[in-house]
């Protein structure tokens, strides 16, 4: 416990623009989920907000992952309550999803996430932080017709995410534009090296001046320009400890006798799962500090966490991208940066949704323009570009994908394209079995009587397939140990397996660990 306060000066502002962030989100994805019902219930993406904060952040083993409810669930959870008829016997789905989150996790299925490559998993951050942009200009001018957290290239009302771009110009609001323009101006500032080294502004982020900025231009705005309604934020405000009880939802367990229950339970597991993996993927690539989660006890949490959301009438969460890399953009170090901003949504819908509810929908807009360029900056194209074709095209096929269908459908058609690289640049690759179950030999020798040795041999061919076999013997090696890593024998190794080895040198020397390479090449591992 002391540890997780060891660095409770960063991680409680960073836990602060996590949860302006997450609180528009969680309301979007909870009006699209539930807008079936005849009363949308908005205050299941809060709840799910709440549980992905401080109970999957609790268990998690991520040092910077933040979960809560998904946008890439919206079109599953809306039809599955169509389905079951009822948001109560959904809720009894969400809770056996979770169950099969925790099998998974004790079955050590976890390992899953490694089998996608990195120009892949580099496309769906750069294909998220191009959707967050284009989705939310709308929001800068004033146009809030559509709900925040909305990722669907296909809009309901017949447009699309570029048509919108055109449509919003028509109900462009002075005061929204006005609010946007000042707040972007502030990130910017308060990104600057400069700003950094003021006292205050280390402890409070950029992000809440934003906040209060746009709250006190806007009460300050003539009558006829000031924002209100639908462009301001929107939480439910209980009168009564008994009228806020009444926000939560029981699941109806009598409903465990129809099958559609467990199907979309599964479907849930399923998907919520893989976008987990992911995201964990992502997270860890984006982390100055390039820790590896355990997938596995990632599972767990997420299971945990489903099964409290669906008992309270939450949303189903998992891991999600945008939350996690604000978290890690604003500074944050350790979990309690998590954790802080699932207390903060609990205290905030119960002390303070009167305050909340005057934050203007324009301000939160510019935040999470500034996190969306962030993760599509123009140095990852470059970068990727230099690659040469085999990353830059699964990458570019990713990042398409994703922006005009959805997140799942983007990451395996990147995947498709990768795997046709595989064929085409390791000929004869998977004639030999040998190279899917061993890509790297193991040998030890002591030198001296404290001081063991460990060469690592790289087989002749290596891709990203192989990619978690290394993570998982690189992550073997003890404090104090000299490892050589050869690359001799090899004559075709992925660059997937390339960044691994190079995230594990440049973490190495705070371990103690010596890392020599022989014959293999060194990357330019970027972060963002």
């Amino acid at each position: 416990m002391k540890k997780i306060f060891s660095s409770w000066k960063q991680d409680f502002p960073a836990g602060l623009v996590v949860f302006l962030v997450a609180l528009p989100l969680c309301l979007g994805v909870a009006l699209g989920s539930t807008g079936t019902m005849a009363v949308p219930n908005l205050f299941s993406g809060i709840i799910a907000g709440v549980i992905g904060g401080i109970i999957v952040g609790i268990f998690s083993g991520s040092r910077l992952g933040v979960s809560g409810p998904a946008a890439g669930l919206i079109t599953i959870v809306a039809s599955a309550i169509v389905t079951l008829g009822s948001y109560e016997a959904f809720l009894l789905a969400v809770i056996i999803a979770g169950a099969l989150q925790l099998l998974a996790g004790y079955f050590k299925l976890g390992i899953i996430g490694n089998y996608f490559p990195s120009s892949v998993i580099k496309g769906m951050l750069a294909a998220i932080g191009l959707t967050l942009i284009f989705k939310q200009v709308p929001h800068l001018v004033g146009y809030d017709k559509d709900f925040m957290g909305d990722e669907q290239f296909a809009q309901v009302d017949g447009q699309n995410t570029f048509s919108e771009l055109l449509n919003s110009l028509n109900y462009i609001s002075p005061t929204a534009v006005l609010i946007a323009v000042i707040s972007l101006a502030i990130l910017i500032l308060f990104d600057r090296p400069f700003m950094k080294k003021i006292a205050l502004f280390k402890i409070l982020p950029g992000a809440l001046f934003v906040v209060v900025l746009g709250i006190v231009i806007n009460l300050l705005a003539p009558g006829n320009m000031k924002l209100s309604g639908e462009h301001l934020v929107s939480i439910p405000v209980a009168n009564s400890f008994q009228e806020f009880r009444g926000f939560f939802t029981q699941p109806n367990f009598s409903a465990f006798t129809d099958y559609n229950v467990y199907i979309i339970a599964f479907t849930i597991a399923l998907v919520a799962s893989l976008e987990t993996l992911l995201s964990v993927e992502a997270t860890d690539k984006l982390d100055p500090e390039k820790f590896v989660t355990p997938t596995n006890k990632e599972l767990k949490a997420q299971g945990l966490g489903n099964i409290i959301s669906g008992l309270l009438g939450g949303l189903p969460v998992t891991q999600v991208i945008v939350r996690s890399s604000a978290n890690i953009n604003s500074g944050g170090q350790s979990k309690l940066s998590t954790i802080f901003h699932g207390v903060l949504l609990l205290l905030s819908v119960i002390i303070i949704p009167q305050v909340l509810n005057l934050i203007p929908y324009a301000s939160l807009a510019a935040i999470l323009v500034m996190v969306g360029y962030k993760l599509s900056n123009v140095g990852l194209y470059k970068q990727m570009y230099k690659l040469g074709i085999a990353q830059f095209l699964p990458f570019l096929t990713t990042i398409v994908v994703v922006m005009f269908t959805d997140l799942l459908k983007g990451i395996f058609a990147g995947l498709f394209v990768a795997v046709f690289f595989i064929i085409k640049n390791s000929s004869g690759y998977f004639k030999n079995k040998k190279n899917l179950k061993s890509s790297i030999r193991i040998s030890k020798d002591r030198l001296e009587a404290d001081k063991e040795v460990v060469t690592l041999t790289l087989a002749e061919n290596v891709t990203f397939l192989n990619k978690g076999q290394v993570k998982q013997v690189l992550n073997t090696i003890s404090e104090n140990q000299d490892v050589v890593i050869d690359g001799t024998q090899n004559t075709y190794v992925d660059y997937d397996v390339l960044e691994v080895i190079q995230e594990f040198k440049e973490s190495a020397p705070s371990n103690n660990i010596s890392v020599k390479t022989i014959a293999v090449e060194e990357v330019n591992v970027m972060g963002h």
